[in-house]
């Protein structure tokens, strides 16, 4: 189908759960503020948190799961889930979506996530350990699956249209996003609950990516510990939360009067094929998921007016997507600003790419793009505009957001102002 003919997909509600705040407009807030997140780890222990040399997290903090939903369903939840259905309870309020009986085959939900019910898997082996295997709630192997965050959004929202669950690590969000957009655009869906999550704080994930050097270990103080680009950087900071877009169809946002955000213009995805857990050296993975989605919507790289980068804050990484972002944009890649939300938030995993869709969505609206915070030593090979430690306003009608993840999985999208 040609791009003038291609059905339009535009979003019309946000919700997020993030370290910074338990909405999307005050996660922005203080983003724009260059506000970190980034605290001591306060889930586990001290004696516990003291093994390891990472000791630092994002954190959500104060989060009352019983504001957005049943005790009694909550109980039955993964702390996943629970971050999925806020986040997706505030996304179709802010939308003013009703979601009928005669309109749940047409309304579906994808929700990518990265680990799943990490927590839960650990806390079931403890009680094997220490209780023996008859301990073991009944409930364990319906709360910890990653689909089920997928799952309870549909359940209590009684959604039965197109359902899936995206696990492709710290892509999920990002490629959720996407393939709702294609969901939509084939005409499965009028409407996609989209979005990404990720809970997994616990001593099973710190002891992974402590012992592969993945997180880093500046522990002190803790809001200066993720340093995308910057040259002292090293490793990434663990990070829990969720975030969740309403996508719609254009002309079904039209006939109900919705309020439009944004709209999805293109979407790429694909895999480095290279290593387990390493970025190809050259970003080549990077830049095809880049490039294609860019051609996706039709446009040529100039287009782009500001990248909200992967940048997770690892020696590798940080430089893999700078080399990619030159491959895909040459000479013009000097002059399109880039900031790294992870350097507020760390790295939320499986709901990364989804709050940086919001962030990416709230910077069109605004005129404003958020700072990388953290960049005070410049390094020779990253070496483009980062929007160091200061918000800047600017006029942006397109955008793209990155997010590259374990598993050489790469997925990006372009996001543009919505014009009639």
């Amino acid at each position: 189908m040609s791009l003038d003919h291609r059905v339009r997909v535009v979003v019309t509600g946000v919700g997020a759960i993030t370290p910074l705040a338990l909405s999307a407009e005050e996660t922005w807030q203080g983003l724009v503020a260059g506000r970190s997140g980034i605290d001591y780890i306060t889930q586990l222990s001290p004696e516990a948190v003291a093994r390891f040399p990472t000791r630092i997290a994002g954190e959500v903090k104060g989060f009352d799961p019983r504001q957005f939903m049943e005790f009694r369903d909550a109980k039955r939840m993964g702390r996943f889930s629970q971050f999925a259905v806020a986040a997706a309870s505030q996304a179709l309020k802010d939308s003013g979506l009703v979601i009928t009986p005669d309109e749940a085959e047409r309304i579906g939900v994808i929700i990518g996530v990265g680990m799943g019910g990490m927590q839960d898997t650990e806390n079931a082996v403890r009680t094997i350990v220490d209780r023996g295997p008859m301990h073991v709630s009944p409930f364990y192997v319906v709360t910890s699956p990653a689909n089920m965050a997928t799952f309870w959004v549909a359940y209590i929202n009684q959604v039965k249209g197109y359902t899936a669950t995206i696990v492709g690590a710290c892509a999920s969000g990002t490629q959720s996003v996407g393939e709702a957009t294609e969901v939509i655009r084939r005409g499965a869906a009028d409407v996609i609950i989209a979005g990404g999550v990720e809970a997994g704080l616990c001593e099973l994930a710190l002891a992974s990516f402590c012992t592969n050097r993945g997180y880093t270990q500046t522990n002190d103080p803790p809001q200066k510990a993720s340093r995308p680009f910057d040259k002292n950087r090293d490793g990434f900071v663990g990070a829990e939360g969720a975030g969740v877009l309403i996508l719609e169809n254009l002309e079904h946002a039209r006939q109900r009067g919705a309020r439009i955000y944004a709209e999805v213009l293109g979407y790429g995805a694909c895999n480095d094929a290279y290593h387990l857990i390493a970025p190809d050296p050259d970003g080549a993975g990077a830049a095809r998921a880049m490039r294609w989605a860019i051609q996706n919507a039709g446009l040529q790289p100039t287009a782009v007016q500001y990248i909200n980068a992967h940048a997770t804050s690892t020696p590798l990484g940080d430089v893999a997507e700078t080399k990619a972002i030159k491959s895909v944009f040459g000479d013009y890649a000097y002059k399109v600003p880039i900031s790294a939300t992870k350097s507020m938030l760390g790295h939320m995993m499986g709901g990364a790419g989804a709050v940086e869709a919001i962030a990416t969505i709230f910077t069109i609206r605004d005129g404003i793009i958020h700072p990388t915070i953290n960049y005070e030593t410049p390094d020779p090979e990253c070496d483009l505009d980062y929007v160091p430690n200061r918000a800047r306003k600017a006029t942006v009608d397109i955008a793209l957001s990155n997010s590259f993840g374990l598993g050489g999985q790469n997925a990006s999208v372009v996001i543009g102002r919505y014009k009639e």
